[in-house]
């Protein structure tokens, strides 16, 4: 059974950094696109990045030379390292894993960026 547990969340103030882990279980991340949403309060989920299995990093415009997509293939988790952070980066974060065999979602993690 695959399993997605995000964690990191919390509030910080506007500048302020958060890392944000997606720990894997019963799927091989490194063998997977692994991707970051978020979705704001009264908006529609959005991609935020994405890493290929080969290592590949990309991101929505908003969030480019702020987030950063790392891996570790031993411990079978992605992060989301989130500098610089402002108020709209505010929103629960959800990992995906878009795997062959089916599409799999953790719970979320929320960031509260405010003063």
């Amino acid at each position: 059974q695959v399993q997605l547990v995000e964690s990191g969340g919390g509030l910080v103030q506007p500048g302020g950094s958060l890392r944000l882990s997606c720990a894997a279980s019963g799927m091989i991340l490194s063998r997977n696109t692994m991707v970051w949403y978020r979705q704001a309060p009264g908006k529609q989920r959005e991609w935020v990045g994405t890493i290929t299995t080969g290592g590949f990093t990309y991101y929505i415009d908003s969030v480019k030379g702020r987030f950063t997509i790392s891996r570790d293939n031993a411990k079978n988790t992605m992060y989301l390292q989130m500098n610089s952070l402002k108020p709209e980066d505010t929103a629960v974060y959800y990992c995906n894993g878009d795997t062959p065999v089916g599409d799999y979602w953790g719970r979320g993690t929320q960031v509260t960026v405010s003063s």
